[in-house]
């Protein structure tokens, strides 16, 4: 009968702390504003800046020092193509900087002044092609559009020169292994649809640290011993107080993650290869971890403002670092460790596979059992941050008592 009424009263407790959890969410503008508005509009304002994919017409500066027929021919067809448009033709080296520097273009095409006797008398030559790296989008349309050329212009000239006896031959002359390129998951090669997906996985980590966190705050403000937790018959339970709180987060964030992770992708016509039980059930312990480690973060806030200077910039490090941008096994072993301390790393690169390469939970294993392992490990500091700030809070209490008898 003890453990009947313990269990009652247990299930009442956290259900009341899930009630209170929630109308101070919905009391608090700015937890809303983290909780509803960041994940409601970023994923969009992402979307739209991202939405062309891909760059076109870059900008390029042409010095011609040959300013022969098949120079121009050259030209014609790098301009030809529609990642580069040639925008101004340059007497010298000097002068297509100066359009570089005033960001008139971008990238200078330099041919040298023997580049049609070199071509015409079976010789090789060299074209030289500069580009501003401060964008490398740039670099890679130049590149493309002037290997392709380079490619076809030299399969042309070598048809020229050397005649064969059939077509067939001559077809295996200026190309005896075709190839063809195929852009697996990224048909368009675009860039949101390679950034994008890591960008809405990590929204939902960072507004849940945020607007759990800035919660921390407010309550320790509102507190008179500035400890976490309020001294109420409710609060005396760690697993109470854990279990309630991410209840409420939990509710809250399932129509987050539908919105995030199902109807924007489907918007912006990003790739999708998903099956929403798989995605639901890799979504789950995604979920946990993030709750649980906010959790364990909130208890190191002192103040309503300092989720914002303490955890914001986070956002592009952990993105760097999250093996999207960079190749995982490349990054450093401090960084690769590091990463892991965070569940955006495992549900960056499961949610990725998961989502944009049809992938499995078989297949994403691994990141699947660092989320269950990171849900473990940040319950149990949750639950000791919590049971701190109890244990606190009754000796503030009990000390605040004993000064008010000696008065």
């Amino acid at each position: 009968m003890n453990l009947l009424h313990i269990i009652k009263e247990g299930i009442q407790d956290t259900c009341y702390i899930w009630k209170s959890e929630l109308n101070l969410i919905f009391k608090d503008s700015g937890v809303m504003i983290f909780f509803f508005l960041v994940p409601f509009a970023y994923p969009v304002l992402y979307g739209l800046i991202y939405n062309n994919e891909v760059v076109r017409e870059a900008q390029l500066v042409v010095v011609d020092h040959c300013d022969t027929q098949s120079s121009r021919e050259f030209i014609r067809r790098i301009n030809g193509t529609p990642d580069v448009d040639v925008v101004y033709y340059a007497n010298n080296m000097d002068e297509a900087k100066d359009r570089l520097d005033r960001k008139e273009a971008y990238g200078i095409l330099e041919i040298p002044s023997n580049f049609s006797s070199d071509i015409h008398t079976g010789k090789r030559t060299t074209v030289s092609l500069y580009s501003d790296m401060s964008c490398l989008l740039y670099y890679k349309n130049y590149l493309i559009a002037a290997t392709e050329a380079s490619f076809d212009f030299g399969k042309e000239m070598v048809q020229s020169l050397h005649p064969s006896t059939t077509r067939e031959e001559g077809k295996i002359a200026v190309n005896p292994i075709p190839y063809e390129s195929v852009a697996m998951f990224n048909p368009a090669n675009g860039f949101g649809s390679f950034i994008l997906p890591a960008i809405l996985i990590l929204v939902i980590q960072q507004t849940l640290i945020l607007g759990i966190c800035m919660l921390g705050g407010t309550a320790r403000e509102k507190n008179r011993f500035h400890t976490l937790v309020p001294i109420s018959k409710h609060y005396h339970g760690t697993l109470r107080i854990v279990l309630g709180k991410s209840l409420a987060y939990i509710i809250l964030y399932i129509l987050t993650c539908c919105w995030v992770l199902i109807i924007v992708p489907a918007l912006f016509d990003l790739p999708q290869h998903v099956d929403i039980g798989t995605l639901g059930l890799f979504v789950l312990p995604y979920l946990f971890a993030c709750i649980f480690f906010s959790i364990t973060l909130s208890g190191f806030v002192i103040s309503r403002e300092a989720p914002m200077l303490l955890f914001v910039f986070t956002s592009v490090i952990l993105l760097f670092i999250s093996g999207v941008s960079w190749p995982m096994h490349s990054i450093n072993g401090f960084w690769r460790i590091l990463a892991y301390a965070f569940p955006s790393t495992a549900g960056v690169q499961g949610f990725v596979a998961i989502n944009s390469m049809g992938a499995t939970l078989n297949e994403v294993a691994f990141e699947y059992h660092v989320l269950w392992i990171q849900t473990g490990v940040y319950f149990i500091t949750a639950c000791l941050v919590y049971r701190y700030q109890i244990i606190r809070s009754r000796k503030l209490l009990l000390k605040g008592s004993e000064l008010m008898k000696q008065k």
